[in-house]
């Protein structure tokens, strides 16, 4: 999760999901970047890779463990967070395939993250997937014990 301070506290960098299913949510259903774990790959590498692939930019500064939450699918997610500030113009996210439209037979190409915007936390709250909540409160958490 990146973070930057404010002249009114801390914003959190949220990625919108890209893909046909998530073009017109916004409530609930932004994200931090994130993905699978590769196997025999540590967890904060996978997190590092993953922002990279997501978003094109390789995160700078010291990673802040946030800890494990599982999400109401199941998946445990692993977080650190990093102070950095980057401009979400610049924003390079991988690809994926699916059937669009469902049934058609025809495979079309999708941005992993289709837009990046910088939200402060009680703005973000309502923004965040509900299973990711918990991260934003670490992260506030962490920053008070610095």
């Amino acid at each position: 999760m990146l973070f930057r301070s404010t002249g009114g506290g801390i914003e959190v960098l949220l990625g919108h999901p890209g893909g046909p299913f998530w073009h017109n949510k916004d409530l609930g259903s932004w994200s931090i970047p994130k993905g699978l774990i590769d196997e025999a790959e540590a967890p904060l590498a996978a997190a590092k890779r993953e922002f990279a692939e997501e978003t094109g930019h390789t995160a700078r500064g010291k990673s802040l463990p946030l800890g494990a939450a599982k999400q109401p699918g199941g998946k445990i997610v692993h977080a650190w967070a990093v102070e950095d500030d980057w401009g979400t113009a610049l924003l390079e996210s991988n690809m994926f395939e699916m059937e669009w439209p469902p049934k058609s037979g025809r495979t079309q190409s999708f941005p992993e993250l289709d837009r990046a915007a910088w939200f402060d936390v009680p703005e973000a709250r309502p923004r965040i997937l509900k299973g990711q909540v918990v991260f934003l409160d670490r992260l506030l958490q962490t920053l008070e014990s610095l």
